[in-house]
């Protein structure tokens, strides 16, 4: 797994419009945990893009101001502004040698899919596992090729395999499989109902044939 630098300093204003005035200097504020405690810190937003704003994992080297030694942590989490989209806080926690760590990895899918050629469509279930192992052993992403799967094919956990990584998902989740096409049904036919013709009125026939024979015996007379 690659190292990614940090450079950080301890922040000591903890007041919400403090950091308020950090985020408009272009500092974003975070947390450091480690070992049961807290170290609150800043860093440049610049500083931190490589480390957010990217799929895969990384081991980060912090470097905060003023302490001998760099810490060795991962990024735990990270706030958006929902509407600017930018980083308004992280959270890093410090890894410990020898002792075992529970993260998410980005699961990545390689090669087209042989069932795509029949018409199938590849759906991507689970975009991340969550896995424990030492932190040496953290993988960057997990791999995976659905180059052969067919239409009702599938790659749940259990098929996937890490050397000295163990994955915490159900193992019978599905990863990713490929499913049939999607058939759209025709609408069903709208039968329109057979307008009723209204029964002519024979009776205003026979009134008018009435007057008619009563105006003829008149022009008799």
């Amino acid at each position: 797994m690659a190292e990614i630098i940090v450079k950080a300093e301890k922040r000591t204003d903890l007041k919400r419009s403090d950091s308020k005035q950090l985020r408009k200097a272009g500092m974003i504020p975070g947390i450091y945990y480690v070992e049961g405690r807290n170290i609150p810190i800043k860093a440049s937003e610049l500083a931190l893009r490589p480390l957010i704003f990217s799929s895969e994992s990384h081991i980060v080297s912090l470097q905060i101001e003023g302490e001998e030694k760099p810490f060795s942590c991962i990024l735990k989490d990270v706030q958006y502004d929902p509407i600017k989209t930018k980083p308004i806080h992280f959270d890093l926690l410090g890894l410990k040698e020898g002792e075992t760590i529970t993260i998410e990895i980005t699961v990545k899918l390689n090669g087209t899919a042989e069932g795509i050629k029949e018409g199938g469509m590849v759906q991507h279930n689970l975009h991340k596992l969550e896995v424990e192992c030492l932190p040496q052993n953290i993988p960057s992403h997990i791999d995976l090729d659905i180059t052969n799967l067919k239409i009702g094919d599938s790659i749940k956990v259990s098929d996937i395999k890490i050397e000295n990584v163990t994955i915490l998902n159900d193992e019978n989740a599905s990863v990713v499989s490929v499913v049939p096409p999607v058939v759209e049904e025709k609408p069903a036919e709208v039968v329109e109902e057979a307008a009723v013709a209204e029964p002519e009125v024979i009776s205003k026939g026979k009134k008018e044939e009435v007057v008619d024979e009563k105006e003829k015996e008149k022009e008799k007379k």
